[in-house]
């Protein structure tokens, strides 16, 4: 029996992708300077009454002059861990033509303290954006109490 030959037909053809973001417009923009700036932006972005109960992840995308384009909650997990799409992170990059981005999720532990997949995370993160000319500001862990950035601790 002789092989089928595949033909154009069989292949699906993409015309043509688009990509559609309005930039809101704010009243004033929120600028973000320092880890404290961007820890008080995600803790009234993020329910506070939920910090202890389930462990939450999040994305600040920033323009060039690191003004706050948007905050997404990319993840909700339980009281040890969230599992973190590190795609859809990328894909609302690009959708914002974010130049920047900070990542925060919270321990309900109470616990500042790093673990192993959260230096994991950082990292895949900040590679993936650096292939795309965007940087990595930030990584924040939130506990109710306070916060600490990897950047002011050196570990970005």
């Amino acid at each position: 029996m002789k092989p089928t030959k595949r033909t154009d037909l069989d292949i699906p053809l993409c015309q043509e992708v688009q990509i559609h973001y309005k930039r809101p417009v704010y009243d004033v923009a929120k600028k973000i300077s320092t880890s404290q700036s961007a820890e008080i932006i995600f803790r009234d972005f993020a329910d506070t009454d939920r910090l202890d109960y389930k462990e939450f992840f999040f994305v600040m995308l920033l323009t060039n002059a690191n003004q706050v384009i948007a905050i997404s909650e990319i993840s909700i997990g339980c009281t040890n861990g969230t599992l973190v799409n590190t795609k859809e992170v990328i894909q609302l990059a690009l959708l914002t033509n974010t130049s920047g981005v900070i990542i925060a999720h919270n321990h309900p532990s109470g616990e500042l303290k790093k673990s192993a997949s959260d230096d994991t995370i950082t990292q895949r993160i900040k590679g993936a954006l650096g292939l795309l000319d965007m940087t990595l500001l930030d990584h924040i862990i939130l506990t109710t109490e306070s916060y600490v950035s990897f950047a002011d601790e050196g570990w970005l």
